[in-house]
């Protein structure tokens, strides 16, 4: 089903999008060394991103936060700032890379959509250099944008790609999606996952699939404008709390003039929960089945929890 509605010819289904990410890396690096270039170890990654808590994730990501404590750190990796195009052209036509990852929508880093046009001169430079693709779409992928994965917006197709959560509604399931000629070189052995693909995760993971038809997808983008459009207007009924709304679809998030943990508090008072992330942002994540009635209720709280609060 996934091979069906994606680029992928081939998927390996995992447990968790930590586990997506240990087999990227894996694909990745074994696809160089199956193609005569074994110096070609070397991802790029970008500075704010999380691609999970397991020792390649925490490399990639570079971040004190993630790293410090779990010295010596797997090495390989370098991260390049965010949006930061001179420095990717620059970086990415030295001979020991091998891949970049990126988050087509940044979550922890505080709900950062990368621009379409970004994502498509990435796409340029990785056919251009030879540079695998990797795209991490455990947050952002599964209807979250409106679309079934985020870079179905910009129009590009990854090599490979990592998802979950979604994937899953709620049960432990992840899978790494990739075309042939990223894969080849991950013969039998060379990989596995004592649960990653058991029955009941594939039931459920089909199931999701299903429900998620263009009708659905639609529902989402539609609720997602509703969503946004009151967001917008919370940010302007409050300006000395919310700076301004970001994201895409239904991954949204209030970039705050004051210490998100003080918004996360009076929303706990509000009874609404947010999730804060970097760069001054709280995070709204909603089930893709909010009703619009549930949307207007959050409205209300979050409008609550923002006019308790003492304008910075």
């Amino acid at each position: 089903m996934l091979v069906e509605r994606t680029f992928a010819d081939t998927v390996f289904f995992t447990n968790s999008g930590t586990e997506a990410m240990e087999l990227a890396v894996k694909m990745a690096r074994r696809h160089w060394h199956a193609a005569g270039q074994p110096e070609r170890t070397r991802i790029l990654a970008f500075e704010g991103a999380f691609h999970g808590r397991s020792s390649a994730a925490i490399a990639a990501a570079g971040s004190e936060k993630m790293t410090k404590g779990f010295a010596p750190l797997l090495p390989g990796f370098t991260q390049l700032p965010w949006g930061d195009w001179d420095a990717l052209d620059r970086v990415m036509r030295e001979p020991d890379v091998g891949a970049v990852i990126i988050e087509p929508v940044q979550g922890e880093g505080g709900i950062r959509p990368l621009p379409d046009a970004f994502l498509r001169r990435l796409r340029d430079l990785c056919d251009e250099t030879g540079v695998l693709m990797i795209l991490d779409e455990v947050q952002c992928g599964m209807g979250r944008t409106g679309r079934l994965f985020a870079h179905e917006w910009a129009g590009i197709v990854p090599d490979i790609m990592m998802v979950a959560k979604g994937i899953g509604g709620g049960f432990p399931l992840g899978a790494v999606l990739a075309t042939e000629a990223a894969a080849a070189a991950m013969t039998v052995g060379s990989h596995g996952s004592t649960y990653g693909g058991n029955p009941l995760a594939c039931a459920v993971g089909a199931a999701v699939l299903e429900t998620m038809d263009e009708t659905f997808l639609a529902e989402v983008r539609r609720k997602a404008a509703l969503f946004r459009q009151g967001l917008e207007g919370l940010a302007a009924s409050h300006p000395g709390v919310i700076e301004e709304v970001r994201g895409t679809g239904l991954m949204l998030g209030l970039r705050l003039r004051l210490p998100p943990a003080d918004f996360v508090q009076a929303g706990h008072a509000a009874r609404i929960l947010t999730v804060p992330a970097a760069d001054n942002v709280v995070r709204l994540l909603p089930a893709l089945t909010i009703t619009d009635e549930e949307i207007g209720e959050a409205l209300r709280r979050l409008d609550s929890a923002a006019g308790s609060l003492r304008p910075a």
